[in-house]
């Protein structure tokens, strides 16, 4: 009968032989492993040699020159325009901008106002149509109707050389002008329109309009705006002497729900000046008109 002694011997002889086969097993992997060859630097592969019909690429523009303003969709031959970014923005967009669409009171005459630009074209050339004009409700007629159609030509990247024609269709008789200015984006946001107009009779006069938008907040915004017309010679028929003619200063408060349509409310001050203030009141025409405006600005795009 086996005893608990035997039992534990041969416990013990089994532990013993498998500290043994463990310590040779070890001692086999390591002697199969190859030497530590880290201190060797590995060969770096040979660079690949180039066609001989190889030839650079040459862009267009060249390394250094400003991107050009649009993509060329066809090429003759070989591409060529590598690492140019096209822009395509050179294209035909047209809008339709409605700045004012008034009513202003004229001390209890009253009288409806609105002034239009139009144009369609790129991004250097466009054509403009602009038009203007008054009427007064209490006699049933316009008072002042102006077309103008321009071409303009991009000479900075604020301002458009512009040159066309002007048409007053009222007050009769009908007049038609050579006309020429500038429009643009002055230094500090201001928006300039400045036109010089030869009549066919000869005459010579002048506008300018200068507008600025405050933004108060995101929605209002206040505009301050003054206009003034420049005659150099007495046009008689017409009430107009020569000198500074009149001017318009006013001031309009709109709420942009959305830019496409602002109503506003503001004041405007027109005033007569000079020989045509004079002209005006022989004729007993009032020279100074403060009105409340209401209106309504569009934006067609």
């Amino acid at each position: 009968m086996t005893t608990r002694r035997d039992t534990m011997h041969k416990l013990w002889h089994s532990v013993v032989l498998l500290v043994v086969c463990s310590v040779a097993i070890v001692a086999a992997a390591h002697a199969g492993e190859t030497p530590d060859k880290t201190d060797e630097q590995t060969p770096l592969p040979q660079a690949y040699a180039l066609p001989e019909d190889y030839k650079p690429i040459e862009t267009h523009p060249k390394p250094g020159e400003g991107i050009q303003k649009y993509a060329e969709d066809a090429q003759s031959g070989a591409q060529a325009n590598f690492g140019v970014q096209p822009i395509h923005d050179n294209e035909i967009f047209a809008t339709l901008l409605v700045d004012r669409l008034e009513f202003q009171s004229r001390e209890w005459t009253g009288a409806f106002v609105w002034d239009a630009t139009g144009w369609v074209g790129t991004d250097y050339n466009k054509l403009y149509l602009e038009s203007e004009g008054t009427i007064l409700p209490n006699q049933l007629h316009v008072d002042e109707a102006m077309l103008e159609l321009y071409y303009g030509r991009a000479v900075t990247k604020f301002w458009d050389i512009r040159a066309g024609v002007r048409w007053d269709v009222e007050p009769k008789p009908e007049r038609v002008y050579a006309a020429l200015g500038i429009l643009g984006l002055a230094p500090y946001w201001f928006e300039v329109e400045a036109n010089a107009y030869l009549s066919d009779q000869g005459n010579v006069t002048a506008r300018l309009e200068v507008e600025y938008d405050i933004q108060i907040t995101q929605r209002w915004i206040l505009q301050p705006r003054f206009e003034t017309n420049v005659a150099f010679q007495d046009v008689r028929k017409y009430n107009i002497g020569a000198g500074f003619n009149d001017f318009e200063l006013g001031v309009r408060l709109r709420f942009e729900e959305a830019r496409q349509y602002a109503p506003y409310i503001g004041l405007s001050w027109n005033r007569k000046l000079g020989e045509t203030a004079k002209l005006a009141n022989f004729d007993g025409e009032d020279i100074s008109q403060l009105s409340v405006v209401l209106g309504l600005r569009l934006w067609f795009f």
